[in-house]
């Protein structure tokens, strides 16, 4: 991975977070479904680009970094936090995590996206 890529995968990351610092600032149309998934929606966006990162280490494909990236969110999901957060678990939380890897997925599939970052 160039240094270019691996600052677009940053950006994308911190994308990611600023839309989980946001969330509780939005009440606007479906503000509940906002609050109740874009968390998990906008963490799994982000966890995608960081095991990205760690994955151009080992020259791992794109297909083994959404398996990779998708383990860990959803066992997050269901550990209840690996024991060390508390996490209100909602099965439709497991869609929106998906949600979140297939966007980043398609995101990072385009090449056109932060090509000129």
């Amino acid at each position: 991975m160039t240094t270019r890529q691996t600052g677009r995968y940053v950006l994308f990351v911190l994308a990611g977070v600023a839309v989980l610092i946001m969330k509780p600032y939005y009440h606007g149309p479906l503000a509940p479904v906002c609050h109740d998934y874009c968390g998990n929606f906008a963490a799994s966006f982000s966890v995608y680009f960081l095991v990205g990162i760690a994955a151009s280490r080992h020259g791992w494909g794109r297909w083994i970094i959404v398996a990779a990236a998708l383990l860990v969110v959803e066992l997050f999901e269901i550990t209840d936090g690996f024991g060390v957060m508390s996490n209100v678990h909602d099965p439709l939380d497991l869609l929106a995590n998906a949600a979140g890897i297939g966007l980043a997925f398609a995101v990072d599939s385009i090449k056109g996206i932060g090509g000129r970052l």
